[in-house]
């Protein structure tokens, strides 16, 4: 078979396996009964995958919910990559047009705090910023320096909504604060000893690391700060940073 016919026989079974219009006569092996057998283990592993990788969405809504919300997703959106632990970078932007889920604002935000700590968890190695050697550096020369946040880091600022205490209640099992004062929150994960550690992130963090993620340096990213909150204890913002061992 050459590569020309593999290819098309490959888009074919593709179509066929998600019923896409005319597919049963481009690909007549679809109609037997084996092929249906085929596409149920499929979307069901597919479903599994997605169960897993969002597991506190689906502590949310409950399992009868997420996996029919999946089993939607995955007709709409298969996967692309053979490693499914990555399946499911649409699948906030799904549960955000989710009619069953708009009663529900906070549910795709959720699922975007998931998905970074996959991100985390499958990262590459990357080494944190010797301190020690950075107190070498003389004031003069230290603002020009850049700061790279680590290939094994991950943030996102949430406007409006307290996602970090929603998603970490949730994820570690326990109780929602009461009151949960409802405004934004930030979300910071990291891989330290191989496990996934995450912790609560102000906006002006945000936007330093954001800036340091530009490649700017760190006085630009210093400036970007206090641009955004001239009052903002730099000092101790940067220690915090640092503390978490979030730098290369």
């Amino acid at each position: 078979m050459s590569s020309s016919s593999l290819g098309a026989f490959q888009s074919a079974f593709t179509a066929a396996l998600y019923g896409q219009p005319g597919s049963a006569e481009r690909l007549p092996l679809s109609q037997q009964a084996g092929f249906t057998v085929y596409r149920n283990t499929v979307f069901k592993g597919c479903v599994d995958a997605l169960q897993a990788n969002f597991p506190t969405v689906e502590r949310l809504v409950g399992t009868d919910w997420f996996r029919a919300a999946a089993a939607i997703h995955v007709m709409q959106s298969p996967p692309h990559d053979a490693r499914l632990i990555l399946y499911g970078d649409q699948f906030a932007r799904f549960l955000e047009q989710f009619e069953p889920a708009q009663s529900l604002p906070y549910l795709a935000d959720v699922a975007r705090a998931d998905r970074l700590w996959i991100e985390v968890h499958i990262a590459p190695e990357d080494r944190a910023l010797d301190l020690v050697a950075m107190t070498g550096i003389s004031p003069a020369h230290l603002g020009q320096q850049h700061l790279r946040p680590r290939l094994d880091v991950r943030w996102q600022w949430f406007s409006g909504q307290p996602i970090y205490s929603i998603w970490h209640c949730n994820r570690q099992g326990s109780a929602l604060p009461e009151p949960l004062v409802w405004k934004g929150e930030g979300l910071l994960l990291r891989r330290q000893c191989g496990q996934v550690r995450w912790q609560l992130l102000s906006e002006a963090e945000c936007v330093f690391l954001d800036a340091c993620a530009a490649g700017q340096s760190l006085e630009e990213a210093t400036n970007a700060v206090l641009t955004f909150d001239s009052s903002i204890d730099f000092t101790t913002l940067l220690s915090r940073l640092l503390a978490a061992g979030v730098f290369a």
